[in-house]
């Protein structure tokens, strides 16, 4: 146990007079609320988050403008930004995200002719680089110790030995593998860009991770541009042995410096600021660890993001693999079929800013989670289309056999009601948006005014 965590936990404690080295007793005892809270929170391990290590200035340089330049997509026509907007909170406001072919933006956006929403929510990717073991809803790019084998560098992905070595960071590794997924930014095989061009990109096989990436880092070193901006960031590599994972490096550092937000009302209150939150918003956390159970799942320093469950989620959408059309989530990854229709528990940190929820965005609002929560069976049997946009209404599967199908493998801390009141739900709701830090609610000022390609700025 690190000095850090023993610190924290004994300042969570009442005595404070013994084992706490240098740390000075307060002169009055903490209210019972407070006193309760503290010691719930010392239980969970739930201690504060550092603050992020400084990025090198011409890496995020490079990350930001191939964070906000569609020249990363098949058909030109679509960034990482789009499904990831500063205006929605690094999310994009959607229940399903539309990738490649479609039109607009943030809630607004619609699906291209032919095309298909893309099976799973576009999560936030707001303190999407605190060091968290799993990344994408289904968790296939996981950190060594944590997936089934390791690969190259130490991270299980999907494109196993073809993965390059030499990646920092498991952000890094996650930013390798939207390009080359269809739906989302490669475009379908036959394809023309925005400019009328065959689309290179598509006609490229599945499984031919590595060429993709040289594809689309030909694109790149094409621009005079980006050629000066990937020297500046990478002095030491010649242009021959650039290769993609650069430019995902790039693109981490850029998010972990722009997007972690770690000064929430709640964060200050972890940092001994007996006043940072209300009594609503105590009256919530208590309930969070204790009768509500929210920390059986979501504990740790990021309130989440360290394991799967099966939360009894409404399946939504065109499914993925096999199974389609339904997401069996982790179970659908080989040799996991004990978490069929479990999803990585989300970390919820800023979660009052990146509705809609779960992996599908089933629920348009913290209330809906809440409710769902408190009585999974019945919410699940009971669910209500109205809260989805019209277009995805039709794509609910609710039929009894679905239903009694995920109900099977539901999570077993969630298979009696809570019992919560509607006040009790309330105060739930009123902790779970003290976890905002509000410099996360306006990001617009990480928007650049131009791209290297000179494409459309994806904001």
């Amino acid at each position: 146990m690190t000095t850090h965590l023993v610190r924290t936990i004994c300042l969570g404690l009442i005595g404070l007079a013994a084992g706490c080295d240098g740390i000075t007793p307060p002169e009055t005892l903490p209210a019972p609320l407070d006193t309760d809270l503290r010691q719930s929170i010392a239980r969970w391990g739930v201690v504060p988050i550092g603050p992020m290590p400084a990025q090198n200035p011409a890496l995020v340089d490079l990350g930001q403008a191939l964070m906000f330049d569609p020249i990363l997509s098949g058909n030109r026509d679509i960034a990482c930004a789009t499904c990831h907007l500063p205006a929605q909170h690094a999310a994009d406001g959607l229940s399903l995200a539309i990738g490649t072919g479609g039109s607009g933006l943030g809630p607004g956006r619609t699906l291209g002719p032919g095309r298909e929403f893309v099976p799973r929510n576009a999560p936030s990717l707001l303190n999407g680089g605190l060091g968290l073991p799993y990344l994408f809803w289904d968790g296939r790019i996981s950190r060594l110790g944590f997936g089934p084998g390791p690969g190259p560098g130490g991270f299980v992905t999907p494109a196993g030995a073809a993965l390059p070595p030499d990646l920092p960071s498991i952000l890094a590794a996650q930013a390798m593998f939207p390009v080359v997924e269809r739906r989302e930014m490669r475009g379908a095989l036959g394809d023309r860009d925005v400019l009328g061009n065959p689309n290179e990109l598509a006609q490229l096989g599945d499984s031919q991770f590595a060429g993709i990436w040289q594809a689309v880092m030909q694109r790149l070193l094409a621009i005079e541009q980006y050629k000066a901006k990937f020297a500046a960031a990478f002095p030491t590599e010649s242009p021959g042995t650039l290769g993609f994972q650069h430019a995902a490096t790039a693109i981490a550092a850029f998010e972990m410096q722009a997007l972690t937000k770690t000064n929430s009302p709640f964060d200050r209150y972890l940092n001994r600021d007996d006043a940072a939150l209300t009594s609503q918003e105590k009256r919530g956390a208590v309930l969070f660890f204790g009768k509500a159970q929210c920390s059986t799942c979501h504990n740790g320093p990021f309130l989440g993001g360290q394991g799967f469950s099966n939360a009894g989620v409404p399946q939504i959408g065109p499914g993925t693999g096999a199974a389609a059309p339904l997401d069996l989530g982790r179970g659908g990854i080989k040799g996991n079929d004990f978490y069929k229709f479990a999803f990585r528990i989300a970390p919820l940190r800023n979660v009052e800013l990146t509705a809609p929820y779960m992996h599908d965005g089933a629920f348009a609002t913290l209330e809906a989670v809440v409710r769902h929560y408190n009585d999974v069976p019945l919410a699940l049997r009971t669910y209500d289309v109205s809260q989805l946009a019209p277009e995805l209404r039709a794509a609910f599967h609710g039929d009894a056999t679905t239903i009694d199908t995920v109900l099977a493998t539901l999570d077993g801390r969630l298979r009696r009601p809570l019992g919560l009141t509607e006040d009790e739900q309330r105060d739930l709701v009123a902790f779970l948006n003290s976890l905002t830090d509000p410099a996360a609610r306006d990001l617009s000022s990480l928007v650049p005014a131009a791209v290297p390609s000179g494409l459309p700025v994806q904001h």
